[in-house]
């Protein structure tokens, strides 16, 4: 059973760098185009040489500071916590009717 270890091993970062490809939007590869790298993984998948060369190479990774732009380097905030939320409250809050 210990045999085929390496096989599976292989087969398994095999398929993950042909899903992390399939699933990484456009603007996010770089140096070639999408199709490009799908089948340089899926060519050179055998001997490891395309799933490395997309998880080394292929897609642009966040930085270890966490720092990112737009949409995706905000962070997520409670309602309860976020200003925005509790000044929407107040303003849907009916007034009370003035006799």
């Amino acid at each position: 059973m210990l045999r085929y270890l390496p096989f599976l091993l292989v087969l398994a970062l095999w398929i993950y760098a042909f899903i992390d490809c399939l699933n990484t939007p456009e603007e996010e590869v770089k140096g070639l185009p999408k199709v490009a790298w799908v089948f340089i993984v899926l060519l050179f998948g055998e001997v490891l040489v395309g799933p490395v060369a997309w998880l080394v190479a292929g897609k642009k990774r966040a930085t270890a500071t966490g720092g990112g732009s737009g949409a995706r380097g905000r962070r997520w905030v409670a309602p309860d916590d976020n200003p925005e939320f509790l000044k929407s409250l107040r303003d849907d809050k009916p007034k009370p009717e003035e006799s």
